[in-house]
């Protein structure tokens, strides 16, 4: 009875497996192909012994799991291998430097052989970072496989024998070494190549070393360091607090020159006064400024002027002492520079005056002044949202536009024309459910 019982305790029901499985596992000799099945390990190796018995099977499909996954065991193994035999040919090639910059292959079917191997890799690795790892540029690749469509290489312009006079390998290897080299930055290239000279060490011209450079993409060791630069200049909080004063040429058509000076305040960039003189002079810079100074009320204003002849003399200073007009020299930095008036007359010049045939002063002071006119009552600024140079400096509160929104209700009333319209493919209920989001949205 005992014996009975631990016979049917040991023996249990004697699992089957499809006889792809084993081949699969015959094939590859991994016994734990399929470790979701979990196959004794002793199974797997008593069929590893025996082999595989001839089965002939009514409904074999080659697409079957057993030998896809088979097949991707197989090509796992392989992927494994040729990642382990790249990884030490990598080691190697890095160690030893090996690297085809400055090397040159003079056997066309060397260069052939090369080119066929990178485009075959290119299909599966980026072509940079090929070419990087074995030294070879782009443009080099590319003039080899250009001459290999027309001649296949059998020309060999590298060869040093058909270029004697060009440098060897040993020189472009110490010119790369000068080039970046971080104690030399400080010298030009011109005098680098005279430093190699001077030591002996390598004897080409200045534009040989250029050459080289821009060839081989060396970059030197001269990071340059710069402090922030500012991107917005001198900003007036009201009215009459900065002018900026200037003069341009203007060239007529007969060739004589017309010079015209301006005043142009900060905050509502309106052009206070202007004058057209066929001369510089000190006094038509005062005329301008007593023009202006009728806009001026009993608080100072600082005059921001370039160092000319007509805005630094004796006549402009003496103007000035009496006044309440303080003059600062412009500079070269965004933030302290000239530049708000020097952008309106680059507007007057290519906007209006270029426009007209300029033959003498008369046709040109009423040009002028149209344009001014027109900037200061007329053309709104973009940097007032709408408003006019004039209404700014004025301050008119009932001129302020509403733009915005204007903008914003015209934009609702378009959604609601355009969505209540039917081209006959919109169905009805489409058209109701966008009128009901435009209510919603109004809403």
């Amino acid at each position: 009875m005992g014996s009975k019982c631990a016979n049917a305790m040991t023996s249990g029901p004697r699992r089957q497996y499809d006889h792809r499985i084993r081949q699969a596992v015959v094939a590859t000799r991994n016994v734990r192909l399929f470790p979701d099945l979990e196959i004794p390990v002793s199974t797997a190796r008593t069929w590893l012994a025996r082999g595989c018995p001839r089965v002939v099977a009514a409904n074999d499909d080659p697409n079957d799991t057993a030998a896809l996954r088979a097949e991707i065991a197989v090509l796992r193994a392989k992927a494994e291998m040729y990642l382990a035999i790249s990884s030490v040919l990598l080691v190697v090639i890095r160690m030893f430097g090996l690297s085809l910059e400055g090397t040159r292959l003079p056997e066309g079917s060397d260069k052939a052989k090369l080119v066929r191997t990178i485009k075959t890799a290119s299909q599966y690795a980026s072509l940079r970072r090929i070419l990087s790892l074995i030294g070879l540029s782009t443009s080099r690749y590319h003039a080899w496989k250009r001459r290999g469509l027309v001649c296949e290489l059998d020309d060999q312009p590298s060869c040093p024998r058909s270029q004697p006079t060009q440098l060897t390998a040993s020189e472009v290897q110490m010119v790369k070494e000068h080039v970046l080299n971080p104690e030399l930055r400080h010298m030009t290239v011109k005098a680098l190549s005279l430093h190699a000279q001077r030591l002996g060490k390598v004897f080409a011209s200045d534009s040989t070393w250029r050459r080289l450079i821009r060839s081989r993409g060396w970059k030197r060791p001269r990071v340059r360091v710069h402090p922030a630069k500012p991107k917005t200049g001198v900003r007036a909080t009201r009215p009459n607090e900065w002018w900026h004063i200037d003069l341009t040429v203007i060239r007529l058509t007969s060739g004589a020159k017309v010079y015209l000076h301006a005043v142009i305040d900060n905050f509502s960039k309106k052009i206070l006064a202007w004058e057209l003189a066929e001369r510089v002079a000190g006094k038509t810079t005062t005329t301008v400024l007593e023009t202006a100074a009728k806009f001026l009320d009993a608080t100072e204003v600082s005059l921001m002027a370039d160092s000319g002849a007509e805005n630094v003399n004796e006549t402009v200073d003496g103007y000035l002492e009496g006044t309440g007009i303080k003059r600062v020299l412009a500079q070269v930095e965004v933030t302290e520079s000239n530049s708000m008036i020097e952008a309106f007359w680059r507007s007057l010049r290519h906007q209006w005056l270029y426009l007209h045939n300029l033959d003498s002063v008369e046709v040109l002071r009423p040009l002028v002044d149209f344009y001014v006119e027109q900037h200061n009552t007329v053309m709104p600024h973009a940097a007032f949202d709408g408003q006019t140079p004039d209404e700014m400096f004025h301050a008119h509160s009932e001129s302020r536009t509403d733009l915005p929104e204007k903008r914003r209700q015209t934009r609702a009333r378009r959604i609601e024309i355009n969505q209540s319209r039917s081209c006959g493919a919109c169905s009805d209920s489409d058209l109701s459910s966008g009128s009901n989001g435009v209510a919603n949205e109004a809403a």
